[in-house]
Parts: structure tokens; C-alpha cells; sequence
């Protein structure tokens, strides 16, 4: 079970650490919600542009300086230094990145990092185990949707439930996850990045789904160390 007796559990994971977080951040604070940032530490300041399927925004990363007090209340995670496909990367590289970004990351956010996004969502055996022998990594997410709640084993493979924009599933997982009666434990785990709402101008379309999943007392609201792990920032 989680805190509070409870079967459901919520959680969001969003990549990246660019500067739509900060109006993101608003909104899971409204709505009371816990959310996990993975960030890339090399990349902290710079700025950018992103284009994809015929719209553009903002890529403008968050400023080092921010980022104790910007996700204060939330879980920083690593992202790895630079974001490079883990799978093409050296034994030597794979690790370098991964802790490197921990290590900074945990000296601007004053606690233990212990999880992580995937770049690109890419991984295979070999970095899943060099990971779990080489460094203090104890979860990460993948890129692949399970359209399900159900609890996983694997950790260091963790699939999400669904996508922020894929709001067609979204909407009807929602509706299932508020109706859900389990009498074992399930897992609601939303990703995405901030900027993909300035994309398509979504930002309505996902505070509907913030405030819907929001204030139900048969749901534990955690980040994903709080869920997957039953550990806190503290």
C-alpha cells in the first residue's frame, strides 16, 4: 500500500528542465499534485528553439541558479550531463554522464538523487546494467506507454502510463484511474515536456486533466521516488 492506506497512486515525470516548467510548476502546486524533473545539468542556462511537425517553441533551459527553489516540493532526477543516446555511448561515457549529472544535480538540490529518465527514452542491457553496477541510479523511465496502472518489478526499465499530449488515452485512463476500485496496488504515471504544451497550445487542455485528478482522498499524490521507492526528498 502507500501513505495513507491507499491502492492508487499518482505521479508525473517531465524532461528536460526548460523554462515552461516554471508555469507547469504553478499548476501542480494549484492542483496540490507531486511531479519528478529530469534535468541535464550541462545544458542549464543555454538557449533554444524546437521544431516538430510544422510548430516551433521555446527549447531556453533553466537557469542554474532557479533550480532549488523552482522544484522545491517536487524530485529532481538525472537526465544525464548533455542528453547523448545512452546506446551509443562508451561503457566509460554511459556512467560519466549518468553521474556526473547526479552529482551536480544533488549539490544544487541538497538531497540524494536516486532516479532518472532515459535520453530519448533508449537504453539496452548493457546500460541497464552498468547503471545497476556502476552507479547510485536506483529507477528509470522509459519512453513507452503501458496504457495500464499496474505495478512493475523492473526499475530500471519503468514504463509510463501514457503521454501528457496523447490526450485521447489520457482522457479515457483518467476516467478509469477516478473509478478504479482496486484491491491491489496501481500506479498512474503521467511524462512529457513543458514546451510541448507551448507546442500546441495545450495548457488548458492539461490543467482540465490536473484538475480532475486532483483532491480525490482514495489517491496518493508522490513523486516517483515516493511512489516506486517509498522514499521522500527529506
Amino acid at each position: 500500500m502507500f501513505p495513507g492506506n491507499k491502492r492508487k497512486a499518482l505521479t508525473f515525470s517531465f524532461d528536460d528542465g526548460v523554462t515552461q516548467d516554471r508555469r507547469l510548476i504553478e499548476l501542480f502546486n494549484k492542483y496540490n499534485l507531486k511531479c519528478t524533473w529530469n534535468l541535464n545539468s550541462l545544458s542549464l542556462d543555454l538557449p533554444g528553439t524546437i521544431c516538430y511537425d510544422g510548430h516551433q517553441a521555446t527549447h531556453n533551459k533553466v537557469s542554474v541558479y532557479e533550480v532549488r527553489d523552482l522544484y522545491k516540493g517536487h524530485e529532481i532526477a538525472v537526465h544525464t550531463t548533455y542528453h547523448p543516446d545512452l546506446v551509443k555511448e562508451s561503457d566509460e561515457s554511459v556512467v560519466r554522464n549518468i553521474e556526473d549529472d547526479r552529482i551536480f544535480l544533488e549539490k544544487l538540490s541538497n538531497y540524494p538523487i536516486v532516479g532518472m529518465a532515459y535520453p530519448f527514452g533508449t537504453y539496452d542491457d548493457r546500460v541497464v546494467n552498468l547503471i545497476k553496477s556502476k552507479t547510485k541510479i536506483k529507477y528509470s523511465r522509459t519512453i513507452w506507454a503501458t496504457y495500464n496502472f499496474d505495478k512493475q518489478d523492473d526499475l530500471l526499465r519503468f514504463r509510463p502510463t501514457v503521454h501528457c499530449m496523447d490526450f485521447d488515452n489520457l482522457n479515457r485512463l483518467v476516467d478509469e484511474f477516478i473509478s478504479l476500485k482496486p484491491n491491489e496496488d496501481k500506479i498512474f504515471y503521467i511524462w512529457g515536456h513543458a514546451y510541448e504544451f507551448d507546442l500546441y497550445d495545450a495548457w488548458d487542455k492539461f490543467e482540465d486533466i490536473l484538475k480532475k485528478l486532483s483532491g480525490h482522498e482514495d489517491i496518493f499524490y508522490g513523486t516517483n521516488k515516493e511512489i516506486l521507492l517509498n522514499e521522500n526528498n527529506d
